[in-house]
């Protein structure tokens, strides 16, 4: 492609996996689509081919005016109803012979009728038409009535009159011709048609409507567009418009504002280039095609000439047209019949006579159009830059105003009360890209004079340069006429061939062989008007295309393989999946890394070995893979490490590729990586719990300068009992939530309620109270002379650990078994070594806990519920009221019952906590011959409470830390608060204290819970 045009596979996104990226490594690829698609233009002699084709443009108001279709196939198709001796562009050279049987004028108006064709009988085809033209696009305006209120406010396009007007034309075409476009807007309607060796070269279809009417937006005006793209090459854009009516000012700036609409407002779908790549953008505008043709009722007036001497001028020609009654009488202006003559000139001769052009004859048809033309608002406009200025040009107007006619007449003008003058409010433009650019062109010119105008009258020099530029700016070399310089439209001068570069950058030509309007159809009160233009384009032949393409592409590929880095990557096969009737059984249909089922908290590794097995270094990592919006970004998912075995490459900047970490093996080197997988963020459980995530994704490894590899990793999780709700929990059947998972997919709210509390909790609360009944009674039995026990040295304790007694190895391993046991409902003894002690199994089993109450989804006291227990601590403390132990207990358990199952379960938790709270201040007591003053308490780990404030009496003072540091632990675990993000950290201390009240009043005995009242 030229370098002024970019082609759309060189705007593709390199970064998109799978394709070679843009980057330092390989200059080779950075441009191979570019090389590609220069050397595949380069060729385009070799699959294209010339084409010439006809193309016919059409537009007619038809008024709503019943009976019009009848004479569709006639002046369209057939290229009939053309008076030669008044009609335009191209005519003269294609008179037919035989006119001579052609029906008289009076003989066509006595016979009009709805029910038959208006076009004289016996007529012939005064310019192409039938099979010569290759395409037709007709532009009707008012196929419905649309002063109707009925139609202009309708919701919707009444497809009838579309689908009459198509079986009629398609009756007239001749036959294989073929609908290529379709666009209807009310009133509006645009039809293509193609022929057979046309229609295979066509694609890229796209239509759309643009209504201008009442409110600006209304389909009683505006434009209905189709965009076609020919041979591959060529862009054309059709667009029939009917404009605001009206003669006065305000019309005409309304007219001015309905094309600016249009054009703006114009969309069309993207369309391919020469290399079938789809153009990114939301699309194409009016202005990007290569030939675009605007037809319709423009409604632009006669303005400045009085009415009735516009049509005494032209009745001149439309008088004694007829040679059989050349000895009638002329016709009055607004008489019933009228006829024309070719004769009508007063200027007489003689055969001797040299006769004159007739743009030099006064009394001649095409003199008083030109007259008239410069009257013309369309014109005035152009001129003035106010509408169709960007480019748009028209062939020569020879011919009558194609308005207004009294139905069923051939030159009688507007005879009604109104008197309408005539106008040319029918036309047909066309617009070339190469006209397009140098409108843009002049434009962007104008506008810099206009930047360096004001620059200088801002510094006050923009009169003191005058003289010398009248003296030196003259160079007799390149000053001179310039056809820019001058108006386009030149009414005199046939249009010439006209050369244009296409957006896709292929050479085409068009020329506008005839423009004229029908005025022997009688049907409407707007004459039709049609144009024929000749356009030469490239085509593509698809076949050719293809075999070079791939010719070219193989070629490119040799060239470039021969130098790319190249890797292997080789996955470590292990076994697929976990469950009893997939052990040892490896998916082997699956090309990526398979990690098997996976449980919450237990890691899985998989490996995965590379190998360079190019003849250059090469230098790889992972990047960032592709990601929907709620997923998170980067090369790994966050329950995915990988470990490589060797040290990344140390670089100065980030790499073009977006590789975060990379690395570089020289040809015949390997490297080893090890791929982790851990699920232990409650939010991932949840989601993967609810199915609304999985464990399947794709790694992308890209090498710098050669090929993506994919790499898709999956596993198969196992339900959890973690992250769901006390409601769901309690409907788990026995056997856990593992047993339900290979019955069924999922459960629903209306399943049956199972247990009062959720199992699990209990199971862990059951446990934890022998468990420490047993490590109490073990310490006492084995001695431990000189060591004080856990419970002595942490207030906290068994729910915060103290590593002096708590061992780390094996404890992630014992939790994960915990978890497992939890999830299928199995004895946690089995879930540890035997050699484990009681103490370590009591200590894991709290952290269980504690983790499975915190990712309880409501909690156990639910959002709701807080908010009506710190409503009411609130309500007492302003009011500075206090309630005793025993009436704030109730008080609360009267708001919490409103849940029973969370109820249930708060009483279940701090019964368990005043029960193993008794145990340790039991055992805790000391010798009754030890003076209470020498008497040590254990740390308070999780509060600072001052010594002061505990009982004198050790037994009850260690009762009141282990209280207190219980409620502090659960009160975390237990509620859940709105809007605690939000808070300041002095408005979550307090609610936390109140949060710890609550527990406390469960946990205390009257010697501590008194102390909140003293």
């Amino acid at each position: 492609m030229p370098s002024s045009e970019t082609s759309s596979v060189e705007r593709l996104d390199a970064n998109i996996p799978g394709a070679f990226p843009d980057g330092n490594g390989s200059q080779a690829a950075i441009s191979t689509h570019q090389t590609l698609s220069q050397a595949l233009y380069d060729r385009r002699a070799e699959y294209t081919r010339p084409r010439n084709v006809r193309i016919k443009v059409g537009t007619w108001n038809i008024a709503a005016q019943h009976g019009t279709e009848k004479d569709i196939g006639e002046w369209f198709v057939g290229s009939k109803g053309v008076e030669e001796s008044l009609a335009g562009l191209g005519i003269k050279e294609h008179q037919s012979e035989g006119h001579d049987s052609r029906e008289s004028v009076r003989e066509q108006e006595a016979r009009t009728s709805k029910y038959a064709p208006t076009v004289p009988q016996n007529d012939s085809s005064a310019m192409p038409g039938d099979d010569e033209i290759g395409i037709y696009a007709l532009g009707i305006q008012e196929v419905v009535d649309i002063n109707s209120a009925t139609e202009a406010l309708r919701p919707y396009t009444d497809p009838a009159p579309a689908k009459r007007w198509k079986n009629v034309l398609e009756t007239a075409l001749p036959k294989g011709y073929q609908l290529v476009a379709e666009q209807q807007l009310i009133g509006l309607l645009l039809l293509v048609y193609a022929s057979p060796a046309v229609h295979p070269h066509l694609k890229g279809v796209s239509t759309t409507s643009v209504g201008t009417g009442l409110m600006g937006y209304m389909g009683n005006k505006g434009a209905v567009t189709a965009r076609i793209v020919l041979g591959e090459t060529t862009r054309l854009v059709f667009v029939n418009s009917h404009l605001a009516a009206g003669a006065d000012k305000t019309s005409l700036d309304r007219r001015n504002w309905d094309v600016a609409q249009i054009n703006s407002r114009t969309r069309f779908d993207p369309v391919g280039d020469v290399m079938g790549a789809p153009t990114q953008g939301s699309g194409e505008s009016l202005g990007e095609e290569d030939f675009a043709f605007w037809f319709g009722d423009l409604n632009y007036r006669i303005e400045g000439l009085p009415t009735d001497d516009v049509r005494r001028l032209l009745t001149v020609h439309t008088k004694d047209m007829d040679p059989a009654d050349e000895s009638t009488e002329s016709a009055s202006i607004t008489s019933g019949s009228t006829t024309l003559s070719p004769h009508a000139s007063s200027t007489s001769s003689t055969e001797d006579a040299v006769p004159l052009p007739p743009e030099l004859d006064p009394a001649s048809v095409q003199t008083t159009v030109l007259s008239l033309l410069s009257h013309d608002e369309l014109h005035q406009q152009q001129a003035a830059g106010k509408a169709f200025h960007d480019g748009w040009a028209e062939g020569p107007i020879r011919f009558l105003p194609s308005y207004k006619y009294d139905v069923g007449k051939v030159g009688v003008f507007d005879s009604s009360e109104k008197r309408r003058c005539p106008s040319w409010c029918d036309r047909i433009l066309y617009r070339t890209r190469a006209r397009k650019l140098r409108h843009d062109a002049k434009l962007k010119e104008q506008e810099e004079a206009r930047k360096r105008d004001e620059e200088m009258r801002a510094k006050g020099i923009d009169h003191a340069t005058d003289d010398e530029d009248v003296l030196y700016d003259y160079d007799p070399d390149t000053d001179g006429d310039n056809p820019a310089d001058y108006d386009e439209y030149d009414e005199s001068a046939d249009p010439e061939p006209e050369q244009v570069v296409t957006k896709e950058g292929f050479t085409d030509e068009i020329q506008l062989e005839y423009y004229t309007t029908h005025l022997r159809v009688l049907s409407s009160d707007h004459k039709p008007l049609d144009a024929v233009f000749s356009l030469k384009f490239d085509a593509v032949i698809p076949e050719l295309k293809t075999a070079i393409h791939q010719e070219i592409a193989r070629e490119l590929d040799r060239q470039e393989n021969e130098g790319r880095p190249s890797i292997a990557v080789v996955v470590d096969r292990s076994t697929g999946s976990t469950a009893p009737e997939n052990n040892d059984k490896t998916d082997s249909a699956f090309d990526g890394v398979d990690f098997g089922d996976i449980q919450y908290a237990k890691s899985k590794h998989r490996h995965v070995t590379i190998a360079n097995t190019g003849r250059v270094p090469a230098t790889f990592g992972f990047t960032d893979r592709v990601v929907d919006n709620d997923q998170s970004q980067g090369p790994f998912p966050p329950w995915l490490t990988v470990t490589f075995d060797k040290e990344p490459d140390k670089i100065d900047k980030p790499s073009a590729d977006n590789i975060h970490q990379q690395y570089t093996l020289e040809p015949a080197d390997v490297c080893n990586i090890q791929l982790k997988l851990k699920i232990d963020v409650m939010e991932a459980v949840k989601k993967l719990n609810e199915e609304t995530s999985n464990l399947d994704e794709v790694l992308v490894l890209r090498v710098q300068g050669g090929r993506d590899h994919f790499l898709p990793v999956r596993g198969r999780w196992l339900q959890s009992s973690l992250a769901r709700s006390i409601d769901k929990l309690i409907k788990i059947p026995e056997g856990g939530i593992r047993k339900l998972q290979h019955q069924k997919p999922g459960f629903s709210s209306d399943d049956k309620v199972r247990w009062s509390v959720p199992r699990e909790i209990f199971r862990l609360t059951e446990a934890l109270e022998d468990l420490t009944e047993r490590t109490l009674a073990d310490w006492d039995m084995t001695g431990h002379e000189g060591d004080k026990a856990p419970w002595q040295h942490n207030a906290g304790w068994p729910f915060v650990k103290d590593k002096r007694y708590f061992a780390d190895s094996g404890h992630e391993e014992a939790m994960v078994s915990v978890y497992e046991a939890l999830d299928c409902d199995t004895r946690f003894d089995k879930a540890f070594d035997p050699e484990v002690a009681p103490m370590q199994r009591l200590e894991i089993l709290t952290e269980v806990l504690l983790q499975f109450l915190r990712s309880l989804q409501d909690g156990v006291v639910t959002a709701n519920l807080w908010k009506q227990l710190e409503g009411g601590i609130q309500t007492r403390e302003k009011a500075r009221q206090q309630l005793s132990p025993d009436d704030e207990k109730m008080w609360a358990l009267e708001i919490l019952s409103a849940a029973p199952p969370h109820n249930a379960t708060f009483l279940l938790l701090t019964s368990m906590l005043q029960h193993i709270a008794s145990q340790i201040a039991e055992a805790s007591k000391p010798d009754p011959k030890t003076p209470r003053s020498s008497v040590d308490l254990p740390a308070s780990p999780q509060v600072s409470v001052r010594r002061k404030t505990l009982s004198k009496v050790p037994e009850v003072a260690v009762r009141q830390l282990v209280v207190r540091n219980y409620a502090t632990v659960f009160a975390d675990a237990m509620f859940k608060g709105d809007d605690t993000e939000k808070m300041r950290d002095r408005d979550k201390a307090v609610r936390k204290e109140r949060m710890i009240r609550i527990i406390e009043l469960f946990l205390a005995d009257d010697a501590i819970g008194s102390r909140w009242h003293n």
